[in-house]
């Protein structure tokens, strides 16, 4: 079987995708004359195919729709609103299947599709019944959970000690006192992506002393998952890249797919698991796992809910962020229950589980975060699904918590079919070794690199971002975000413009965690996902090719600085002012000369 690959359907450059109007467009391709239905809003777009869902008729523009968001079947007269891809006439029927609408840094859009799009439906097995105990799922903590098929236990994304993200999160609950031995006897491991939520090399370094050639799945992604694996120093044997939409047959009972995410499929995977017939659906953070395309009636659906996994709007000031943050989230964490809901209605899953959002901001330095970044709860989900599909079971998991699947299929209102961890057992943290962790981090402080101001130019110019209109100033702090004497405080440019103060992106970062990524040419999802950073902007842009650059696709390797430091052996910098370097100052610009500037 072939593997899942992502086609484009339909190409628009920059000048076609101006002449869109607002709302419903019908464009055709040129290559093979299908027709398509873009539907633009503020530059916000969504795509599907000319076909309606009933019978395979094509639509036309309904004249009756004023707001110009409805199409009108040919065949029966059914109705599509596009903005939402809800069938409106008859109402309550279908969705209509998506395209994902990739806008190109050169101001062109794309339309595509993965291929093919229900892959699952390879090979097709009729459900045996199961017997109580043959199959157990088990929540650990976070996205970690333990499936027990027959013999074999297959481990989900293993963060079970140790912060994510730099130092940002940590974890909410307290994993069952055996995990580490439980994983460590795994037969076979899944990890969804590289964020390490779901990739923690605190975790994988105990793995990697105990059993280093366990087999760890993970998918063929642009991004390698364990591209940091060699600079990590975790000695791990057996990790297995695995095509997209093929089957991986374990043994005659079990197998899995991995699928990608229409959204970031560079990154992020999630997978299907199937056991004598049996389907577990795992979306991990997929934004449109499979394109939206997932196969109905599973017998276990898990799905993430919190929100607040970004930086946006948190870590920003200035402006409307200083007063417009908390009605911000409210509606936007509304919202995702809201879709989350929606989706499990939609799919109608025997069982579904919301996991996957259970970390906490818990560092004290922190608690501004932790205050402001409001997220959802499971039990609210769990009771808005159980009003919209009374008849799916829900499972708000607890550490230790296990799913018995053939007690809970045969009978879903079994009170037996959940195992509840005892009432003696602790269910979450209070403790984290915090000074573990950020001494670790700040030990890149002192390094010798440092002292030397040419390290700047030649990080940006390892890390290859350029030709792009933008000027950002980059400060080091202490912990309170507070400015430093002997901290760089400089801008960089990517092209060569007239600088004015209004101009700037500033990103003020605590000096640790900023230095410990320079030093290891880690990614800036530490910084920014990790609320280890504080951004203004004016005027108030998304630079999104600069974020998904630092975020997602700095070079695989690490700088070399033993080649810097070589450059620099020579060069004597112990007379330059701290003025001309850098460092050292208020945090005040004055104009431009009180920092240093460089042109990429």
């Amino acid at each position: 079987m072939a593997s899942q690959i992502a086609k484009v359907l339909l190409s628009l450059d920059a000048e076609a995708l101006g002449s869109l109007k607002e709302g419903v467009n019908f464009k055709k391709s040129p290559e093979d004359g299908k027709c398509y239905i873009i539907f633009k809003s503020n530059n916000y777009f969504k795509a599907c195919k000319n076909q309606c869902k009933h019978q395979g008729g094509l639509f036309v523009k309904d004249v009756e729709d004023l707001d110009a968001m409805t199409v009108k079947c040919t065949k029966h007269n059914w109705k599509l609103n596009v903005s939402t891809m809800k069938y409106v006439n008859p109402p309550d029927s279908f969705l209509q299947d998506e395209l994902e609408v990739e806008v190109l840094d050169d101001g062109g859009l794309q339309l595509v599709e993965l291929s093919p799009v229900d892959p699952w439906m390879a090979d097709p097995r009729e459900p045996l019944e199961l017997q109580e105990g043959e199959v157990k799922v088990t929540y650990f903590t976070h996205a970690c959970m333990e499936l027990q098929f027959g013999e074999r236990r297959f481990m989900f994304d293993p963060w079970l000690k140790g912060p994510a993200f730099a130092r940002g999160w940590w974890l909410l609950h307290e994993p069952p006192a055996d995990a580490l031995d439980r994983l460590c006897a795994a037969d076979l491991i899944y990890i969804s992506h590289m964020h390490s939520d779901h990739l923690s090399y605190p975790t994988l370094k105990v793995l990697a002393e105990r059993r280093p050639n366990v087999p760890i799945y993970v998918g063929d992604t642009s991004r390698p998952v364990f591209w940091y694996l060699e600079q990590s120093q975790v000695k791990l044997t057996n990790i297995k890249v695995t095509p997209f939409g093929v089957w991986q047959h374990i043994d005659n009972h079990l197998r899995f797919m991995i699928l990608m995410d229409g959204v970031h499929p560079e990154m992020d995977t999630c997978i299907i698991v199937d056991y004598k017939g049996h389907m577990i659906l795992n979306t991990v953070d997929c934004t449109r796992p499979n394109g939206g395309r997932l196969p109905q009636n599973v017998d276990v659906l898990m799905t993430d809910f919190a929100g607040g996994a970004s930086g946006f709007p948190m870590t920003f000031y200035g402006g409307k962020y200083n007063f417009w943050k908390a009605e911000f989230i409210k509606n936007e964490r509304k919202k995702l229950l809201n879709y989350k809901a929606t989706l499990v209605k939609s799919l109608q899953p025997r069982i579904y589980c919301p996991f996957a959002g259970y970390f906490v901001e818990a560092h004290p330095s922190d608690r501004y975060i932790k205050d402001t970044n409001i997220k959802n709860s499971a039990e609210h989900l769990n009771a808005l699904i159980n009003k919209l599909a009374p008849a799916i079971k829900t499972w708000t998991p607890q550490p230790g918590a296990v799913l018995d699947l053939g007690l809970a299929l045969r009978d879903p209102t079994s009170s037996e079919a959940i195992t509840h961890p005892p009432a003696s057992a602790k269910l979450y943290k209070d403790s984290w070794e915090f000074y573990l962790y950020v001494n670790e981090l700040n030990s890149a402080i002192k390094s010798n690199i440092f002292k030397h101001q040419s390290w700047i130019q030649f990080y940006y110019t390892w890390a290859g971002f350029q030709n792009y209109n933008l000027v950002v100033r980059v400060i080091e702090t202490d912990d309170k975000f507070e400015c430093i004497t002997d901290g760089y405080d400089y801008l960089h440019a990517y092209l060569e413009v007239t600088y004015h103060e209004e101009m700037i992106t500033s990103i003020k970062n605590r000096i640790g965690v900023m230095r410990y990524v320079v030093l290891h040419g880690c990614l800036w999802d530490d910084l920014y996902i990790g609320f280890q950073n504080r951004i203004s902007r004016d005027p108030d842009i998304y630079h999104h090719k600069f974020w998904k650059h630092f975020q997602a696709e700095l070079p695989l390797c690490r700088p070399d600085w033993e080649q810097f430091q070589k450059q620099v052996f020579y060069i004597d910098e112990s007379t330059i002012p701290l003025s001309d370097t850098g460092m050292g100052n208020d945090c005040a610009l004055s104009g431009i000369d009180s920092g240093l500037i460089l042109d990429l």
